[in-house]
């Protein structure tokens, strides 16, 4: 007994590294999406651009996202997740260098594309490798490492853009090699590139998907690494229930999606909800454009880029508290808690925003309402971070029928990153009508998430993969 339990917590441990390994990816998506924060006052004063501009520039990764989303699924199936994954890294890497060194908007925004392209690849990837090799007991943590991922992503590139401008004096200053800083926040991310692509060069693929291609020696074997299973009953009855899941399966097509209202299956209609809305109640507005908003509020360059490193910190914590309890209480639960905490915070952001005063550079937020604002926007940040944010990649990954799940997964993916992008570059012009309506808008959308969680939503915790049904 003794003996079977040590080679459980090995396996469990094996499993929890090759997760963490694989959720590097996520770690990149929040890096190169939200590095561009510190960066956006000074591309739009160095290139002169009005809102709507600005706006494409900084949302241009995003339809590199979606178009990465889609294709992931169809390249893992063929490729394989890993040789996937480094794909993504090596996509990744190229965006920095090229978005470092660019000369003009157009081919700034062509390497942006570049990156959210291996952005896309990633958010599809992680979640459902990780979903793969995870035993079910443990899923919903590992999966949430996605999001952990992310948010660190996303702290290391705020806190990478506030360290560069500080040193340079200022996002637009001259730094290193007569390079302005803000190219150095770019350059930054060929790093956290290349340590995911030689990470990922060290763990087993999916059994599932060794199981597909008929490489069922290798899936034995990664099975015995990650569910600590000996050669026995038990190993070849977890093979037969993956044969089983997959016997049906073709190479997945939109077709297969599609179902008796609608067009589509109702899981892929629910997949699709749950990425729209996660990117509609507006979160990404905070990590893309907080640093110039609380600017343009009154704060100095410098106390908004600490205000938006401390933000960052905030998601990375309760994103813990999040994988601590994801197992326990539930994926459903969490979202409901979510969606009311947001819709309250959302409306007492829109309610601040409404009496601030003056215009353009000359508005500023008076007391106490700046204080109401930022304690609002951090409380946002929590029930997102403790919510949504985690909750729909862990759902994600493993809600869809193995049959389905790569091209399912892809599409609920590139739904994301198109609602991702139509609220991203609609911000500045959303912003310019009023910021007390754009957080009005999105607080709408996070009170319609509610009553769509209460409705359509349907728990997962502790289901096998095998067992999810369409």
């Amino acid at each position: 007994m003794d003996t079977l339990v040590h080679a459980q917590q090995h396996a469990t441990s094996r499993v929890v590294l090759i997760s963490l390994a694989a959720a590097m990816g996520g770690f990149l998506f929040g890096f190169d999406s939200a590095v561009i924060n510190g960066a956006v006052d000074a591309i739009r004063g160095g290139f002169a651009l009005d809102a709507a501009r600005i706006g494409f520039a900084v949302s241009c990764a995003l339809l590199g996202a979606a178009l990465g989303a889609w294709y992931a699924g169809p390249v893992a199936d063929r490729w394989g997740r890993v040789r996937t994954m480094q794909v993504a890294a090596v996509l990744l890497a190229a965006s920095a260098i090229g978005s470092g060194l660019v000369i003009g908007l157009w081919d700034l925004i062509a390497w942006r594309f570049v990156g959210g392209v291996g952005i896309g690849v990633a958010s599809v990837i992680a979640p459902a490798y990780i979903a793969e090799v995870s035993p079910a007991h443990v899923r919903g943590r590992l999966g949430s490492l996605q999001q952990l991922a992310i948010v660190l992503g996303i702290f290391a590139a705020l806190l990478s853009d506030a360290w560069i401008a500080g040193v340079a004096g200022g996002a637009a200053k001259p730094a290193w090699l007569g390079l302005e800083a803000w190219r150095w926040m770019f350059l930054v991310a060929t790093v956290p590139a290349l340590v995911y692509g030689t990470l990922v060069l060290g763990v087993p693929e999916s059994p599932r998907h060794l199981v597909a291609k008929g490489r069922i020696d290798e899936a034995r074997g990664v099975l015995r690494q990650v569910l600590a299973l000996e050669d026995g009953p038990a190993l070849e009855q977890k093979l037969q229930d993956i044969r089983r899941s997959l016997a049906s399966e073709v190479r997945p097509r939109l077709r297969d999606l599609r179902g008796p209202r609608f067009g589509l299956l109702p899981v892929v209609w629910v997949g699709i909800a749950l990425s729209v809305f996660q990117q509609a109640v507006g979160i990404n507005v905070i990590f893309y454009y907080s640093a110039t908003l609380w600017h343009s509020v009154g704060f100095s360059e410098s106390d908004a880029f600490t205000i938006t490193v401390v933000t960052s910190i905030v998601n990375v914590l309760v994103t813990l508290l999040a994988i601590a309890l994801v197992d326990r209480i539930g994926r459903k639960p969490l979202l409901i808690i979510g969606s009311i905490g947001m819709t309250v915070t959302l409306g007492l952001m829109a309610l601040c925003f409404a009496q601030a005063v003056g215009n353009g550079t000359a508005l500023s937020l008076p007391p106490p309402w700046n204080i109401v604002a930022l304690v609002s926007a951090n409380a946002y940040v929590v029930f997102f971070g403790l919510s949504w944010g985690p909750m729909v990649w862990v759902l994600l990954g493993e809600m869809f029928p193995n049959r389905i799940r790569a091209i399912a997964l892809a599409v609920a993916a590139s739904a994301q990153w198109l609602a991702n992008f139509a609220i991203t570059v609609s911000f500045p012009s959303l912003a310019e009508i009023g910021l007390s309506f754009a957080y009005g808008l999105y607080a709408t959308f996070a009170l319609v998430s509610l009553v769509f969680v209460l409705r359509a939503v349907r728990e997962t915790r502790g289901v096998e993969l095998e067992d999810m049904q369409g």
